[in-house]
């Protein structure tokens, strides 16, 4: 485990992933089988549904219900293997038939929540049903009649306090969780995942015109970056291992500051030129650490100690020992990486590298690109 909190492998189980269902694929179920009731007086149990790849995939009911013209549906969320706060939780979906011509509308029930921040894929006042989960919904009803006329109501029970696990409330989505998905499968950890949700942290920190963002690699570097500058939520980007995802978004969506932090050994990656800071893809190169110590000036002897250090933390502490601030060091080789990646934005960056008790260890302060990059 790192300082910043358990890295992806320790949290991946062993053997083959089991995939799930995205909500959106649940919420379309329930909605099928619902208007289905509504149209001949019977529930579709198993229900099934066609999803953007052709595949057709049925779900159980695990409740329904037909009374005054208004019928629901609800189906359990099966996320496979993926640690996705919404495995197990009940898609409900209630269905009430409108005039002709209307439509298919959208209505967030409990548990759902409402965009109120610009930048997100749907504007401010709209719920929280995404437009792939809309588009399938829309696609299931028409399957079953042209032209579909319907209120849709979505709702999870318990929404509300699932969605603090996620990062609603920071893009500004209030009262619950996303209908979410594009494809309506869970690819357990899937990387394509975390790298939309920076993404989106970026959309948003753009659309309400924030100056300063920061990418940390873990729970630890976060807040202490928050408390390095005073950051409003908003500002704080969960990179994760997804350096180079983060910083490729902000060469084309660019904000004027850009902070990047990290505990001292996904910093090092980053200062090896890897942009990919999972642990799972090679540990930190102790012989690249030695080869930076040697040319800061550490002692001979010490780089030899350095290059058969078991951790990073251990080599920065010989390096002190010569007066060298290896710390220092790293952050700005890690700059120029990247710097290189943002290429000619007109951006300034920073890299902050912090220990484990979230204390500044190594800094390249904020700099325009065009000054310092050679």
């Amino acid at each position: 485990m790192t300082p910043d909190g358990p890295t992806p492998d320790e949290l991946k189980p062993k053997g083959p992933l089991r995939r799930g269902w995205t909500t959106g694929a649940c919420a379309t179920a329930a909605a099928k089988a619902a208007y289905a009731a509504l149209l001949d007086g019977s529930f579709p149990d198993p229900v099934s549904i066609a999803l953007p790849n052709g595949a057709a995939p049925s779900f159980a009911l695990a409740e329904h219900r037909l009374a005054n013209g208004v019928a629901s549906a609800g189906v359990i969320k099966d996320a496979g293997d993926d640690p996705d706060v919404t495995h197990g939780a009940l898609v409900r979906a209630e269905i009430r038939l409108l005039d002709p011509g209307s439509g298919v509308r959208f209505r967030a029930g409990p548990g759902i929540g409402t965009v109120t921040r610009p930048g997100l894929p749907l504007p401010p006042g709209e719920p929280a049903i995404n437009p792939g989960p809309r588009r399938m919904i829309e696609a299931a009803l028409a399957s079953l009649r042209s032209s579909p006329d319907a209120l849709v109501t979505l709702s999870i029970p318990g929404g509300e306090a699932l969605a603090r696990h996620t990062l609603n409330g920071r893009l500004g989505i209030v009262g619950g969780l996303s209908i979410l998905g594009t494809t309506g499968i869970v690819v357990p950890f899937s990387c394509a995942a975390w790298i939309d949700s920076i993404r989106r942290g970026i959309d948003v920190a753009r659309a309400i015109k924030l100056e300063h963002v920061a990418g940390s690699t873990g729970r630890t570097s976060e807040a202490a970056i928050q408390r390095l500058h005073g950051l409003e939520e908003t500002a704080l980007i969960e990179m994760g291992d997804f350096a180079g995802g983060m910083l490729k978004y902000l060469k084309r969506h660019p904000v004027p500051r850009i902070s990047i932090a990290g505990g001292i050994g996904k910093i090092t990656k980053l200062a090896q030129g890897r942009l990919d800071l999972h642990s799972g893809r090679g540990s930190v190169d102790r012989q690249a650490l030695s080869d930076i110590a040697a040319e800061a000036g550490v002692a001979a002897a010490n780089v030899m100690r350095i290059a058969g250090a078991n951790t990073a933390a251990e080599a920065f502490a010989i390096a002190r020992e010569d007066g060298i601030a290896l710390g220092d060091r790293i952050a700005a080789d890690a700059w120029q990486v990247a710097a290189h990646v943002l290429g000619d934005v007109p951006v300034a960056l920073e890299i902050v590298l912090f220990d484990a008790q979230g204390l500044v260890s190594g800094r390249c302060g904020m700099t325009p690109l065009r000054k310092r990059r050679t």
